[in-house]
């Protein structure tokens, strides 16, 4: 297995332990290939989700421009949502994992078709 692979596994991982979701393997290497080379930096394979610039980042280049949602109340609700599942406390909170929860939350998979 490769290092990306590696990643993936422990994305999955973190879905089952801390999120309490048995993940889609198939979207979640999807979601991981479409986060690039970042999931290789651990400043940028992480959300740092207490930073509201960090949140703002996300909100603009991945449920906007990504996913093509209108930007509104209900996306930092979705936001709000996925930081409580994956635990606010938890430290490093996956950028491929938070973006998994959020295709799965709007519905939006077939972004990654």
């Amino acid at each position: 297995m490769g290092k990306r692979d590696d990643l993936i596994a422990k994305y999955a991982e973190d879905l089952k332990s801390k999120c309490g979701m048995t993940p889609d393997m198939d979207l979640l290497t999807k979601v991981t290939i479409g986060c690039g080379p970042s999931i290789y930096d651990s400043d940028a394979a992480t959300v740092a989700s207490s930073q509201p610039g960090e949140l703002e980042t996300v909100k603009k280049n991945f449920l906007v421009k990504k996913l093509g949602l209108s930007d509104g109340p209900e996306l930092d609700t979705a936001m709000d949502k996925v930081i409580e599942t994956y635990g606010k406390s938890e430290r490093n909170k996956y950028r491929a994992v938070i973006y998994y929860m959020l295709t799965k939350h709007f519905g939006k998979e077939a972004a990654y078709s």
